[in-house]
Formats: C-alpha cells, sequence, structure tokens
C-alpha cells in the first residue's frame, strides 16, 4: 500500500524557535542586560559580539570561546559560569506557544522540524528545559549543519529529514524576510505574529488526511 499526498496538502511544519516558541536565546536586549548587570561596557561587548557570533551560530566556536573573546578577555569579578547561568536565564517560554503546536502536530499527525540559528550550549539547554524534543522530531539547527539562516539549504534539509516536498511543509517564522524566502522556495509560509493570527492562518491551510492507494 502506498500513501498518498496530495499536492498543497500540509504533512509536516518547519518551526523557528526564538520568537516563535521561546524568547530568543541571546540578543541585543539581553546582551543589554548583560552589560548591565556585569557592568560591562556595552559598546566594546557589541564589537566583539558582532565579529564571532555567528561563527559560534554554526559550531565553529564553543560557547566558552565565545565568552572568553567576548567577555573574559581581561579580569572580571564574576566567573564564567555565573555569565552562562545569566544568559541560560533569559530563555523564557512563550506563553502557550509550545502547547498550541502540539496540539495542531497531533491533531493532523504532522512531522515537526525545528529550523532556527542557535548555538550548541544554548540550544540544548532550551531543549532539555522546555522538553523540546516532545514537539520536534529532528533539529537543523545552525550550530548542528554549520550553516545559518537565511541560507536555504537548511530548508531543503528540513524537507529532506521530513521526506515531504516544500509544497506539503509550512515554514513558520517570526522574520518576514525568511517567511518570504521560503515562499519563494515554494514552502507554505506564515510569519509568525502571535497565537491569534496563527489560529486564524491555520484554519486557511488543508492538512493531509490519510489516505490509501492501492
Amino acid at each position: 500500500m502506498q500513501i498518498e499526498i496530495k499536492s498543497g496538502e500540509i504533512k509536516a511544519i518547519f518551526l523557528d524557535i526564538g520568537g516563535v516558541l521561546l524568547t530568543n536565546g541571546w540578543d541585543y536586549n539581553s546582551r543589554v542586560l548583560g552589560a548591565k548587570h556585569f557592568g560591562l561596557d556595552q559598546s566594546e561587548m557589541e564589537t566583539r559580539h558582532d565579529s564571532i557570533f555567528n561563527t559560534y551560530e554554526i559550531g565553529k566556536v564553543t560557547l566558552d570561546e565565545y565568552l572568553e573573546l567576548v567577555v573574559f578577555h581581561q579580569k572580571r569579578s564574576f566567573t564564567p559560569k555565573e555569565f552562562k547561568a545569566f544568559m541560560f536565564e533569559r530563555s523564557q517560554a512563550l506563553d502557550g506557544h509550545i502547547e498550541f503546536f502540539k496540539e495542531l502536530k497531533h491533531k493532523h499527525q504532522l512531522k515537526v522540524i525545528a529550523v532556527s540559528n542557535e548555538g550548541r550550549e544554548l540550544n540544548e539547554h532550551r531543549i532539555r528545559k522546555f522538553k523540546l524534543d516532545e514537539l520536534f522530531d529532528a533539529y537543523v539547527s545552525s550550530c548542528y549543519v554549520h550553516l545559518h539562516k537565511p541560507s536555504k539549504e537548511m530548508l531543503w534539509m528540513a524537507s529532506d529529514l521530513a521526506h515531504v516536498p516544500p509544497e506539503n511543509a509550512l515554514y513558520v517564522d517570526d522574520s518576514g524576510l525568511l517567511a518570504d524566502l521560503a515562499r519563494m522556495l515554494g514552502f507554505h509560509s506564515m510569519q509568525f505574529q502571535g497565537l491569534d493570527h496563527a489560529r486564524t492562518f491555520m484554519k486557511t491551510c488543508t492538512f493531509y488526511q490519510p489516505t490509501q492507494k492501492k
């Protein structure tokens, strides 16, 4: 027996994490708070951060190496462990968002793949803390695949992992540019703008219903 998926039916969802399920892991606002909390020169930290953070997110340096270059290039009154704890605490679940996508997954028997720019240690902390393995079937995270969005190869990887072509996959991202890129590549696409908008959007989608073809 062969399973038939009709053109346009959604069988998989590819989700960004920061801004869709959780707060961003280590964004500008978090760095401003970090500089204030630890008494750092914000301008200097930001300059150093900009030079190395993408390299960290694609898995080419560790979090310890990132911090050595950005924060601990001079003697500090606090430890790397204390600074990392502060970084990890910036990650918070967006109220009801993970539950919404879990319900959608189970209702429509969807494959769900993470497609996100995440540094390894931050990514793994977020997966553990928020039990993201209960939602995701696989992770196309920048730190694992050594690519960085807007690389279109990350969407192709997600499509391959799900074994679902673009026309049968929905990409969700809070970035309008990245949502537009997915649409250009033939994916269904939604810029995430909150749960109310997502609920309304999902009602316009045609989700795959299992049928058997002889």
